[in-house]
């Protein structure tokens, strides 16, 4: 039984235009599968629009978010007028349209009242975006002539209650796919499905983190044991660098679950960080495609890549970072302290996205988004203050306006002078590297380098690295 999922992100079904592509690419696929699953997204900015007026009711602004009510009643009729010709169709979806909207204004109005806006709320609230468009795409297929029914994620898909970055559960939600999902497929419908959302156990609702569709369509292949996962955007795949910065950027026509799951985690917009887990514990294909240009073949992530010349095959870029140092002489041989020093930053719930320690052990130092930096320190320094106290540690302190640049491939395993090369580009440049860190996946080195070097050093890694190696 051959099973696809295909995802469509906020702006390949961002408008009436994007959506008739999208639907005309479901149409066009579905037939030679005997399965297919569709992820949508809702419109964009769409989720963006819920959040603000949430946020400014919460503030005590009963305004902004009945101009958003309004604002998108309206985007959404234009778009449904352009979408649907049958009168009848139209207007039953607008109604079912307006319920989702006045459910937004009663929770925006709550929320006004209370003064605050839970994390629990402000999952439901700011997935009310995909509900309404799951609908439109469905009615869409629909016209085309083809069975479709949208599905809401929150019956199939089972997470904790970590609201707002909820993990999945993945035996009951594989449990749930084969009770809802399964037969509707088996009769030859194609469900559409909420990305971005999910429920805990109890049916609460839950999200997956922004950008979080591209998980939920992953987390879908995985219960559905699909044969392939496309994850539809409006760039041409994978590239070896962001193409605003480095214009003669290219398509990796092919990379290994781990290189993207480094290019994820440090800054690649392509893919949300955790989209690879559940296909890779499957052995699933995944492939990045264009809605706007079909005719490209995308990027393909699998296991095992074919070797391809050079190295290094991507760069990438972090912003908003902050390196945090705690050095001190005393430290030297002193056990239990990087223990403690990570527990601490844990404490403050900051995720740590590199660590770099001299081999004398006076310092530790680690990178974390600048706007935790004053209450990881805050807690560093309670936790060591015995040892500020009697000097074993001299200061804690920041470097703040810095940016990880990282250099991802996976023949850099085993490859010796990866680094050099590295080193040499960023020499010319005149580009000082503050400090260095390889995953022990050996497919990664990241430079932290001071913010303003940023461009020219992906420019330069670009150039002289990958560039060169593939020629």
């Amino acid at each position: 039984m051959k099973t696809l999922v295909m995802k469509f992100g906020g702006t390949s079904v961002g408008s009436a235009d994007a959506i008739s592509q999208a639907v005309a690419l479901i149409a066009e696929h579905a037939p030679a599968w005997d399965q297919t699953a569709v992820v949508v997204s809702a419109m964009r900015g769409v989720t963006d629009a819920l959040i603000e007026g949430a946020v400014t009711a919460a503030r005590g602004d009963d305004q902004t978010y009945r101009g958003i009510v309004s604002d998108l009643r309206v985007r959404h009729t234009l778009e449904v007028a352009g979408l649907l010709a049958d009168p009848a169709t139209r207007t039953s979806l607008l109604r079912e349209i307006d319920t989702y909207l006045d459910e937004y204004s009663a929770f925006c109005r709550s929320v006004h009242v209370l003064g605050e806006v839970t994390t629990r709320a402000m999952d439901t609230i700011s997935s009310l975006g995909e509900r309404i468009n799951a609908r439109i795409v469905a009615a869409r297929l629909q016209q085309e002539g083809m069975s479709s029914q949208a599905v809401d994620a929150t019956e199939i898909i089972v997470t904790d209650d970590c609201f707002q970055q909820a993990v999945p559960l993945m035996k009951p939600t594989r449990e749930r796919v084969q009770q809802r999902l399964v037969p509707l497929m088996q009769a030859g419908i194609v469900p559409v499905v909420t990305g971005f959302m999910a429920a805990t156990i109890d049916g609460i609702t839950t999200t997956l983190g922004r950008g979080g569709s591209d998980y939920s369509a992953s987390i879908l292949g995985a219960a559905l044991d699909a044969s392939e996962v496309w994850t539809w955007t409006d760039v041409d795949g994978v590239l070896t660098a962001d193409p605003r910065i480095v214009p003669d950027a290219r398509i990796i026509p092919e990379l290994s679950y781990t290189e993207v799951g480094e290019l994820a985690y440090f800054g690649a917009k392509v893919l949300h960080p955790k989209t690879i887990r559940p296909v890779v514990e499957q052995n699933i294909p995944l492939w990045v495609k264009n809605t706007f240009n079909p005719a490209c073949p995308g990027t393909r992530i699998v296991s095992q890549p074919k070797s391809t010349p050079g190295t290094v095959k991507a760069v990438t870029a972090i912003h908003g970072l902050s390196m945090v140092t705690v050095e001190g002489r005393g430290m030297m041989g002193v056990p239990g302290i990087a223990a403690r020093t990570f527990a601490a930053v844990a404490s403050q719930g900051t995720n740590v996205l590199m660590i770099s320690q001299a081999s004398s052990e006076q310092s530790i130092c680690f990178v974390i988004p600048t706007v935790d930096v004053a209450k990881v320190i805050a807690a560093l320094e309670e936790e060591m203050a015995l040892e500020l106290a009697r000097r074993d540690i001299d200061r804690v302190w920041s470097m703040d306006d810095i940016v990880i640049v990282s250099a991802v491939g996976a023949g850099m395993r085993g490859t010796p002078g990866v680094a050099a090369r590295l080193f040499t580009a960023l020499s010319s440049a005149h580009i000082n590297v503050i400090a260095i860190a390889q995953g022990s996946s050996e497919c990664s080195i990241s430079l932290v380098i001071d913010a303003g070097q940023a461009t020219q050093a992906v420019r330069q890694i670009h150039s002289e690295v990958i560039n060169h190696e593939s020629a």
